[in-house]
């Protein structure tokens, strides 16, 4: 069981290394209305967990305060891969690990760079992911569209599952 989870991990991890984008879902304070909102992925670790900067302030902290449940949705049009992730999130003020992922471009949203006051990060680690692969090239997709319609056969998508974590 333990390499076959090892298995699934390395999988997610292939699967999500060359994503720079999701959209993080938490649910509403004090309701249970889905929201999401994009986020840049900062570091996909080699055991599945992820993470992001995010301010002290905004409102996906008080969200995941009330409820650490959320879901990550992520798309790679151009590897043609899509992925539903599950999870819990924690809000973490680790100055080392702030400093290991920091990046210059981050100094768009905290201008005070490593020093600023209102940025902290947040943890997901996954407890399943779902997943659509065809990363096949989109001339390859185009073409077994084409002739899935000549033919009158289903169109084969590429392969589909679920990772348990």
């Amino acid at each position: 069981m333990k390499e076959e989870q090892n298995q699934d991990v390395s999988k997610l991890v292939d699967l999500v290394k060359d994503v720079r984008s999701c959209m993080l879902i938490t649910i509403e304070k004090y309701t249970d209305i889905l929201a999401g909102r994009p986020m840049g992925i900062s570091k996909i670790e080699e055991d599945g967990t992820m993470w992001f900067f995010t301010k002290t302030t905004s409102q996906k902290v008080d969200e995941i305060e009330q409820n650490s449940q959320i879901s990550l949705a992520i798309m790679s049009e151009s590897k043609n891969i899509y992925l539903m992730i599950n999870g819990t999130a924690d809000l973490s003020y680790d100055y080392g690990k702030m400093k290991e992922l920091w990046n210059p471009a981050m100094k768009a949203w905290f201008p005070e760079g490593l020093e600023d006051p209102d940025m902290m990060l947040i943890k997901v680690t996954p407890s399943e992911a779902r997943y659509w692969d065809s990363s096949a090239s989109k001339m390859i997709v185009a073409l077994n569209m084409v002739k899935a319609i000549v033919t009158g056969k289903e169109y084969n998508e590429g392969t589909h599952g679920k990772i348990r974590l």
